[in-house]
C-alpha cells in the first residue's frame, strides 16, 4: 500500500498512522497543502489521508490553497483511492461532496467517548463497535455528505465519523491520537482551552492519556481493515 499524507500546520501530523505505516513498510510521502506542495499523481497513491488543522475548510478567501487541495481530494475520490480525512480533513471530504461545514453548538477538546452506529459498522463490516473513549479537538462540524452512512456520534457531536461507499472515510476525533501529538496540540493552540463544557483543561487532557492505547489499536485495527481490500 502507498499512502499520501497531507497536513495543514506543521504539528499535525499522522501520529500512530504512521507507525502503522512503517511497521508495515508500506512507502509513505507527504505534502504541506499550506506551503503549496506538489500533490502526487493519482496512480502514485493507494491511499489518501487528510489530517487536521486549526483553520476552516470554508476560509479559501484567505487560505486559496484549500481550492487547491478541494480538487485533489474531489478527484482522488472519483478515481476510486482509499481516502480517511481526519478532524479537519473529514470536513474537507464532507464540503467536496456537498455537505455543509458550519460551528458545532459546542467545541469538543479532550477525552470524551463516541458511539459507534453498530447497523452501519456491521454492514460495512468494520471494527468498530459500542464505546470508546477517544481524543477531539474541534469546533466546527459537517452534515452528512449525501449518499454517506453515519459511524458515530457524541454527546457534543452529533456527526463524529462517515463513510461513503466502502472506501472514503471522515473522522472527527483523532484515533490517531499519542502523547507526542497530544503535547504539540496542546503547545500550540492551548489557548482553545477555554473552560466551557466539553472542553477539558490541559492537566485534564494530559492525565487520560492511557486512553490512547486503546484508540490506537482501534486505528490500527482499521487501518488492517483497508489492508485487506488492497
Amino acid at each position: 500500500m502507498r499512502i499520501h499524507f497531507i497536513q495543514h500546520v506543521p504539528f499535525e501530523d499522522p501520529a500512530s498512522i504512521l507507525d502503522w505505516a512503517e511497521k508495515k513498510k508500506y512507502p509513505v510521502t507527504s505534502g504541506r497543502a499550506y506551503a503549496n506542495d506538489p500533490y502526487p499523481g493519482i496512480n502514485e497513491f493507494d491511499m489518501l489521508v487528510i489530517m487536521g488543522g486549526p483553520m476552516s475548510v470554508n476560509d479559501e478567501h484567505v487560505l486559496p490553497w484549500l481550492i487547491t487541495e478541494k480538487e485533489f481530494v474531489k478527484s482522488s475520490i472519483n478515481a476510486g483511492k482509499f481516502v480517511l480525512g481526519i478532524c479537519l480533513g473529514a470536513q474537507l471530504i464532507a464540503s467536496v461532496l456537498g455537505a455543509i461545514i458550519k460551528p458545532n453548538k459546542y467545541k469538543e477538546i479532550g477525552w470524551f467517548p463516541i458511539k459507534f452506529n453498530e447497523i452501519e459498522c456491521e454492514r460495512l463490516k468494520l471494527p468498530f463497535k459500542g464505546e470508546l473513549m477517544t481524543f477531539h479537538w474541534h469546533g466546527d462540524t459537517f452534515d452528512l455528505p449525501q449518499s454517506s452512512s453515519l459511524l458515530a456520534s457524541s454527546h457534543a457531536c452529533a456527526n463524529q465519523a462517515f463513510a461513503v461507499g466502502n472506501s472514503v472515510f471522515g473522522f472527527q476525533f483523532h484515533l490517531e491520537a499519542n502523547k507526542h501529538s497530544v503535547d504539540r496540540l496542546i503547545f500550540h493552540c492551548e489557548n482553545e482551552l477555554d473552560d466551557s463544557l466539553y472542553v477539558q483543561n490541559k492537566d485534564e487532557i494530559t492525565s487520560r492519556m492511557q486512553y490512547s492505547v486503546s484508540t490506537n489499536s482501534v486505528m490500527e485495527s482499521f487501518l488492517d481493515w483497508i489492508d485487506e481490500k488492497l
